[in-house]
């Protein structure tokens, strides 16, 4: 059975919080040094994407602070140019693109707990 919108969510937020864990105390620089890190970085940055794609455009619509469309295109260049990754602008993901996202999905995994709830 393929995962559901509440699977998807939830593997953006774990996601993005093994993200938040890996960088905490990190300076760009110790980020853009650590080969190893950047790369378990781009691997859970892949995983956003491809879950984030799967969510329905209905749901994507309620939030348009979130560029989805980039979230795509870097989501192909992960998965494709895998070998042209600029860590500075996996940086700038980081500190700029995740916590709208993590507020998005979070508020998406609330939802469905409510909705469920009332059933």
């Amino acid at each position: 059975m393929p995962p559901t919108l509440a699977d998807r969510v939830s593997h953006i937020l774990q996601a993005i919080e093994e993200i938040e864990r890996a960088v905490a105390g990190r300076t760009f620089d110790t980020f853009a040094a650590d080969r190893f890190l950047r790369l378990g970085i781009e691997r859970l940055l892949e995983i956003v994407c491809e879950a984030a794609r799967h969510i329905p455009s209905h749901v994507k619509t309620e939030e348009t602070s979130i560029a989805w469309h980039k979230m795509d295109d870097f989501g192909n260049r992960l998965r494709h140019a895998y070998h042209n990754v600029d860590a500075t602008i996996v940086w700038n993901i980081i500190d700029d693109d995740l916590p709208a996202l993590k507020v998005f999905v979070k508020r998406i995994i609330s939802d469905e707990e409510r909705r469920k709830g009332g059933e």
